[in-house]
């Protein structure tokens, strides 16, 4: 008996869930076997954190990681370039190890930015090996995604 009121609240939880999506779809992704909302807050730096990321290798940055989407399964909510660092707000979906996903997004604006900007070959490489992620709730979510707006200011 106990095992069925078990299944039967996880059963109204999932029937709450798709509810909760069919109202508001852009809330979750789904697939045919999974529901999901994994939003990451990522921030990386160029090689010593120079500011090198001034315009126009700004914005060509920004249309680099957004062309990308698609073939490397994220999707941008946010993001801003400032001169020393990069801050993304990213869905990611959960079949994807998130850190394979930003290792991809460096490895392929490095390769662009530094083909197309010859002031970046003379740096050694042009991001950093580290990074910040973190992962970020639904009701972090709008907190996070002021705070990469308010960094231009």
């Amino acid at each position: 008996m106990k095992i069925s009121n078990f299944f039967a609240s996880i059963l109204r939880k999932v029937n709450a869930l798709i509810d909760l999506e069919s109202r508001n779809p852009k809330l979750f992704h789904r697939n045919s076997h999974y529901i999901w909302k994994c939003a990451y807050h990522i921030i990386f730096c160029p090689k010593y954190r120079y500011k090198v990321l001034v315009s126009p290798i700004d914005s060509r940055m920004k249309d680099l990681v957004l062309q990308k989407q698609t073939d490397y399964g994220y999707e941008v909510l946010e993001q801003e370039i400032m001169p020393d660092h990069v801050h993304l707000l990213l869905v990611v979906n959960p079949i994807l190890s998130v850190l394979q996903v930003v290792n991809k997004i460096k490895g392929w604006t490095s390769y662009s930015l530094r083909k197309e900007f010859s002031n970046l070959r003379s740096l050694p490489s042009l991001w950093s090996p580290s990074k910040f992620i973190s992962s970020c709730d639904a009701v972090t979510l709008e907190v996070v995604k002021k705070y990469i707006e308010g960094q231009k200011i």
